[in-house]
């Protein structure tokens, strides 16, 4: 069974808007890009601890995540991270993942982005629709 891997920049947000404030230089900005898997089971994005701890992200809360197996676990939430995927981004809070994990795209990014994943060709792209800009419902 295939996977589908896409890469994804991500930003400490709080460092973007002390930036935009004129608090630090945008050098400062924490940053990292890497490869992430499409879990369309999953609801939330899922990052590995190191990431976290890299980025500077705050830890926010805990919640109890289920597993694919049944298994039930608490996790930390940290936030807020910005994510990039090809042309667009959103704000959001992710779970933090044990050091060197796989990071996790989840429902909320895909349904925030407007993006599809295609199991067959094992890509991710926007809806048809919604080709330049996410397509958000309102209704």
């Amino acid at each position: 069974m295939g996977e589908i891997k896409v890469q994804i920049e991500l930003e400490n947000f709080a460092d973007r808007f002390s930036y935009l404030d004129q608090k630090i230089p945008e050098d400062e900005i924490r940053t990292h890009q890497m490869e992430a898997i499409v879990d369309t089971g999953a609801v939330m994005l899922g990052l590995p601890q190191d990431v976290v701890e890299k980025l500077g992200l705050i830890i926010l809360r805990t919640a109890i995540v289920t597993y694919a197996d049944e298994r039930k676990e608490e996790r930390s939430i940290a936030g807020t991270v910005t994510i990039k995927i090809g042309d667009r981004f959103m704000n959001t809070d992710c779970i933090v993942g044990p050091p060197l994990a796989e990071a996790l795209i989840g429902q909320i990014v895909l349904e925030a982005l407007d993006l599809i994943a295609d199991c067959q060709r094992w890509t991710l792209a926007p809806r048809p629709e919604s080709p330049i800009y996410p397509l958000i419902k309102m209704k």
